[in-house]
C-alpha cells in the first residue's frame, strides 16, 4: 500500500483520526442495500465493483460485503491499540474483518478476539470497550473530521493540506514533497 511504501522510503510517521462512518447503525448492523434503499441495484452492483477495483489497485484485499456495521467501537478499541507496544497491528485485522469478512465489528467479543489475535492484552481490551476509556478521543476525532469538512477515507492532511482518498504512490510522495518544501521556506 502506498502509504507504507511513504513510511519506508521515506520516514514518515502516520496516526489514526477516527471518522465517522454511518454511526446511526444499529449494533447488529444493515444490510448495504437498506444504506441506499432508492438507489437502483444496477447502480449498487456497479459502486461494489468500483470498490473492488479501488480496493485491488491499492494492493488491497475485498470481500463481498453485504452488511454493513456500526464501527464505532471498533475505533474506541484502535485509538487504545495505538498507545499499546505494537499495537497499530489491529487496524489491518479491522479492516480485514471489515471489508474482507463482512464481520460485525460492533460486536464486543468479535472485538475481543481481534485484539487478542493482534497481540493485545484481553483484559485490558474488555475494559476498554465495556467502560468506553477511549471514547473521548474518537469523539475529538469525529469532531475534527466534521470542523474540517472531511467526507471521506482515507483522508491524508498536514498543516491544513489535504489529500482525499485512496491515491497512488505518486500523488502521496507529491504531497509529502510539497510539505517538506513548504517547511523548508519558514
Amino acid at each position: 500500500m502506498s502509504i507504507e511504501r511513504l513510511q519506508t522510503e521515506h520516514g514518515i510517521s502516520t496516526s489514526w483520526i477516527h471518522f465517522p462512518l454511518h454511526p446511526k447503525i444499529a449494533d447488529e448492523g444493515m444490510p448495504v442495500r437498506d444504506l441506499f434503499p432508492n438507489r437502483d441495484p444496477e447502480d449498487m452492483k456497479a459502486m461494489s465493483n468500483q470498490m473492488r477495483a479501488l480496493m485491488e489497485q491499492a494492493g488491497l484485499p475485498y470481500g463481498k460485503r453485504d452488511m454493513t456495521y456500526n464501527s464505532r467501537l471498533a475505533q474506541e478499541l484502535g485509538s487504545w491499540a495505538d498507545t499499546q507496544e505494537g499495537g497499530s497491528t489491529i487496524h489491518d485485522r479491522l479492516f480485514k474483518a471489515y471489508f474482507v469478512d463482512n464481520v460485525n465489528i460492533g460486536d464486543k467479543n468479535i472485538l475481543l478476539e481481534i485484539a487478542k489475535d493482534s497481540g493485545l492484552d484481553g483484559d485490558q481490551a474488555r475494559d476498554v470497550l465495556d467502560h468506553r476509556l477511549f471514547s473521548p478521543q474518537v469523539t475529538a476525532d469525529w469532531q475534527r473530521a466534521w470542523e474540517n469538512g472531511i467526507t471521506g477515507v482515507p483522508t491524508f492532511t498536514s498543516q491544513e493540506l489535504y489529500v482525499v482518498g485512496n491515491q497512488p504512490y505518486e500523488i502521496l510522495l507529491r504531497f509529502i514533497n510539497h510539505l517538506r518544501e513548504l517547511n523548508t521556506e519558514k
